[in-house]
């Protein structure tokens, strides 16, 4: 049942109903999801990169690292793999697994990993919270 109250108007002759109910607790401020996202896009071109490789994505998936080099010092490192190493940590999206080894998941946790595709690019893209400075090309960064 509602706790409401009507109020009368007396100079226009309408009636309004307020609920006087206690409001449902404000969910908690979203915290950084552990681990690392995926859009719908980026999804979507690993599953036909991995069938184009013949790579059945219940066994293999995309590899994501990080590399010494780069003209910001470290550079992302993203292959297909057939299967994930023993340490990996595995995720999954929409039936998509990414790995990524222990030292690499130290930098690249948080990350959102997209694919964009227009007249002037085409690939993956990486918006990672703990780099610091990245290159033009986006392909590598400073923590």
């Amino acid at each position: 049942m509602l706790n409401t109250m009507t109020i009368e108007s007396p100079q226009s002759q309408e009636t309004f109903t307020v609920d006087l109910s206690p409001a449902p607790p404000k969910a908690a401020s979203a915290a950084p999801q552990p681990g690392i996202q995926v859009t719908g896009k980026a999804i979507k071109r690993i599953r036909v990169a991995l069938a184009k490789e013949g790579i059945s994505p219940q066994d293999g998936g995309l590899r994501l690292g990080v590399i010494g080099g780069g003209c910001s010092g470290l550079s992302y490192s993203i292959k297909f793999d057939t299967q994930p190493r023993e340490r990996d940590r595995i995720f999954e999206f929409d039936g998509v697994r990414v790995f990524i080894d222990p030292k690499s998941f130290i930098y690249l946790h948080g990350m959102t990993v997209d694919y964009e595709e227009t007249l002037m690019r085409q690939g993956f893209t990486f918006t990672n919270p703990n780099s610091s400075r990245s290159c033009g090309c986006g392909s590598s960064f400073s923590v």
